[in-house]
């Protein structure tokens, strides 16, 4: 039981990392009405801020591909300019008025057009790198969206499996009084001794205390659910769910071939790999020409033989830039980019290596939890036999108080332990459908 707790604990502390504050502007339930997993989940999809600023980042990521593409459209700019100049070059001839040959007061007006005619792909590449930047945004959404719901479920689930327990726990508290008052009574009329009323009610209070460190562990779960979904903290959680199971077996031979489809971290490793090799083509394409064109239309004064007069001007060119030395940082832009394409793509080889062992692994855990259940059911069925047959004894004078509270304590453990193999099916199930990739919402 420690360990349940432990495990539920974590569980909180994740989901609380994961969790935004309360929103004023949620989406929210009706008051009292019980929420099933699917709305809980649909509450965390409208509310919680961090899914949105990872939809947002696919926003960006589109833009950014935008950008990229206004490279293959000319640049258009306009700029108007004053200067003032003094002293200006000027010549004078046999004593008569200098010839002035730029003015003093110099004005300027003009609109230009910078294009590139050709740069041996780089634009084309640069677009396709920031496509492949968008579509890493959108895995990471996928993956935000999974953590998240699976979170809920986590969280859901765990408050539906602690508040079951503490229900087991009531029930043996009550039998464990009713044992409490017979034993009593039976102590005043001399027929058992203190040290029998004193076992007893140390029992009852070792039961109380499971059932105190249960409920911290459910108000633990509530308040990060709370979080999660965006739902205020003063109004009733009511969940609607059960550990109501019919165990069977999954089909194993389609699921990797499933998951290496679907897992958004196969796909992301993927899209990683497809971005390295694209920013190794760029790296390539660094030490190539580019070609560019100008062209500008304005007005300015300074033209002879009225300095002062400003005229319409037009300016044109062709401009090629060819780097020949770069300090070498051309080959160690290309080599850094073959070696993130190969870190690339071991990641991807060991990212294809884990979806695989998840598989495994949790159809394994979900096998051995099937396994329980059918094994729970019958220890169950015993023990609540041997809880009869102890009471019966009991007030027959035929079995000890020990004998008495061992049963009882033996009835509520098999029914956690049934209770424990159902919630770790249903955990298993989700998890198993994380691990093929499979979405919850």
């Amino acid at each position: 039981m420690k360990k349940t707790l432990k495990i539920h604990a974590c569980i909180a502390t994740a989901a609380l990392m994961l969790a935004i504050p309360h929103r004023t502007d949620a989406v929210m339930p009706p008051p009292g009405a019980p929420m099933t997993l699917e709305e809980t989940i649909m509450l965390v999809k409208e509310n919680n801020p961090a899914l949105k600023a990872a939809a947002e980042e696919v926003n960006a990521a589109d833009a950014r591909i935008r950008q990229q593409k206004s490279a293959y459209y000319p640049q258009i700019s306009a700029s108007a300019g004053y200067r003032y100049i003094d002293p200006v070059s000027e010549m004078g001839f046999g004593g008569s008025e200098p010839l002035q040959f730029m003015p003093n007061n110099n004005y300027e007006a003009k609109i230009s057009a910078k294009a590139t005619l050709l740069d041996f792909g780089r634009r084309g590449v640069e677009i396709d790198l920031a496509e492949s930047g968008k579509n890493s945004a959108v895995h990471t959404l996928t993956l935000t969206r999974r953590d998240l719901s699976f979170s809920t479920v986590e969280l859901f689930y765990g408050i539906l499996f602690l508040r079951e327990s503490i229900r087991v726990e009531e029930k043996e508290i009550t039998a464990l009084q009713k044992a409490f008052d017979y034993t009593s009574k039976r102590y005043q009329a001399g027929t058992a001794t203190r040290f029998d009323v004193l076992t007893t009610d140390v029992r009852i209070q070792a039961a109380r205390s499971k059932k105190l460190n249960l409920e911290h562990q459910v108000r633990r779960n509530e308040l990060a659910l709370y979080r999660l979904t965006g739902i205020a903290t003063d109004r009733p959680l009511e969940l609607k769910g059960s550990f109501s199971v019919h165990p069977a077996r999954p089909l194993e031979s389609t699921l990797v071939a499933e998951a290496m489809k679907q897992r958004p971290e196969v796909q992301l490793a993927g899209e990683n790999e497809q971005s390295a090799k694209l920013r190794r083509s760029l790296a390539v394409k660094a030490g190539l020409p580019v070609v560019s064109a100008t062209a500008s239309w304005g007005a300015a004064n300074g033209y002879q033989p009225d300095i002062d007069e400003i005229r319409e001007n037009i300016a044109a060119g062709i401009h090629i830039e060819l780097p020949i030395f770069t300090g070498f940082r051309t080959t160690a832009e290309r080599q850094e980019a073959s070696a993130r394409l190969r870190a690339a793509t071991l990641r991807k080889l060991d990212t294809e290596e884990q979806v695989k062992t998840d598989v495994e692994e949790t159809l394994h855990a979900l096998e051995t939890a099937r396994k329980n259940i059918l094994t729970t059911q019958s220890q169950v069925q015993l023990a609540n036999l041997a809880a009869e047959h102890a009471r019966a004894r009991y007030q027959n004078g035929i079995a000890t108080t020990l004998d008495l509270l061992d049963t009882e304590s033996s009835l509520a453990q098999a029914e956690l332990s049934r209770l424990q193999a159902a919630y770790d099916y249903v955990m298993n199930s989700y998890t198993l459908k994380r691990a093929t990739g499979e979405t919850f919402w």
